[in-house]
């Protein structure tokens, strides 16, 4: 059974029974009901139309719920219980239920749980991991934002903001551990080139777009042949995607050229000086500081563009400067402890940088950040 198959039909197979009038927790059962009857029918080797056998039997499991028990519509049901082979639907429609996931009537929260649950593929733990909340609560969640939609008409399309939201978080959940979310970052790239292309004017779209391109373009260096995490300062700048580089430059110029910056376009900027280094020492650290200060407008309320912003700080003003910005920050802040021990590493704080690097270790539930910053902290005791 493939389930990298079965997870990329998943969405668009809800996709499509919520377009023909589903209301969205039932149509999510019966998609799970046909996918059960999947891996039990299909033996290891899928039919020749997956997508139409999912679908075919999905809308078959909620008629099954929902039409009555008469002897007429049993006798349908019993004469189609077999899915029948047939041509699928061609029509995508993930980027339909990725908007209608985001509902003008959930939350932003909860459209965002509910969105990375339905079309992402996440778990519940992989979710709350995200949102930094207990699994249950995050269930919870998943579970009120289901109930509102039910009996919702889909007539108004998501809000847009948090539709770019989502596809950020996407996208983001599968670069940090890329060698079980790779899939994931991928599938964000695919929906927001859509999203670009169904809203060619909108300059935050295309920044988001060329955001993730630039970071997915370093995906062959970010780890050595071991499957050690390569920081990007030490990265072999010649396994990065140069065609997908100058892709996101080329997209990152025509949002900026909109003359509407929003934060995705100044973290794509950021991130194409970064692939713009021939080398870590030639990085134009004060032009990044200059975008950091304009995302810090941007976003005001944003610890991590705050502790990202310290970095850029420590190399253009000194690392002593970057820390007194680190611990103006709230000491529970994700990677806030990575950051203070890079800092004091360059300000020759050894013994306080491999401390920090084992309590940031202990604080990630990523495997391969936990090892790569345990390295650090055994590297910076044995040269001691």
């Amino acid at each position: 059974m493939d389930d990298h198959l079965l997870r990329d039909l998943t969405p668009q197979v809800l996709g499509v029974l919520v377009r023909r009038g589903a209301d969205f927790a039932a149509a999510e059962d019966a998609v799970q009901d046909a996918l059960a009857e999947a891996v039990r029918r299909w033996d290891g080797e899928a039919p020749d139309e997956p997508k139409a056998w999912l679908v075919t039997g999905a809308w078959r499991k909620f008629l099954d719920a929902r039409r009555s028990a008469s002897a007429r519509v049993m006798r349908e049901v019993a004469a189609h219980r077999e899915p029948a082979p047939g041509p699928a639907e061609q029509a995508d429609d993930t980027l339909l239920l990725l908007s209608r996931c985001c509902h003008p009537a959930l939350s932003p929260a909860s459209a965002i749980a509910l969105t990375l649950r339905a079309v992402g593929g996440l778990t519940t733990a992989q979710i709350a991991r995200a949102f930094l909340v207990p699994e249950s609560t995050m269930a919870q969640r998943i579970s009120r934002a289901k109930r509102t939609l039910a009996g919702e008409r889909f007539e108004r399309l998501g809000d847009a903001r948090t539709v770019l939201r989502v596809l950020y978080l996407m996208f983001d959940q599968g670069f940090a551990d890329d060698r079980t979310g790779g899939d994931l970052s991928a599938e964000a790239i695919r929906l927001t080139r859509q999203l670009v292309a169904s809203v060619p004017r909108d300059p935050e779209a295309a920044g988001l777009l060329a955001l993730m391109l630039l970071h997915h373009a370093r995906r062959p260096a970010r780890r050595d042949d071991s499957g050690r995490v390569v920081p990007l300062a030490e990265q072999d700048r010649s396994l990065w995607d140069e065609a997908m580089i100058a892709e996101g430059v080329d997209l990152l110029q025509h949002a900026l050229a909109m003359d509407r910056v929003g934060e995705y376009q100044a973290q794509a900027a950021i991130a194409a000086l970064h692939d713009d280094a021939a080398s870590a020492e030639t990085t134009d650290w004060p032009q990044i500081l200059e975008w950091y200060d304009e995302l810090a407008r941007l976003t005001p309320d944003s610890p991590v563009v705050a502790l990202n912003r310290a970095v850029a700080v420590g190399h253009v003003d000194g690392p002593l400067a970057g820390l007194r910005l680190v611990e103006a920050l709230d000491p529970g802040l994700p990677r806030r402890d990575a950051v203070a021990a890079y800092l004091h590493e360059r300000a020759g704080n050894r013994a306080e940088a491999a401390r920090l690097y084992k309590a940031a270790a202990q604080a990630t539930v990523i495997e391969a950040e936990h090892t790569h910053l345990l390295q650090q902290a055994a590297r910076l005791n044995r040269d001691r």
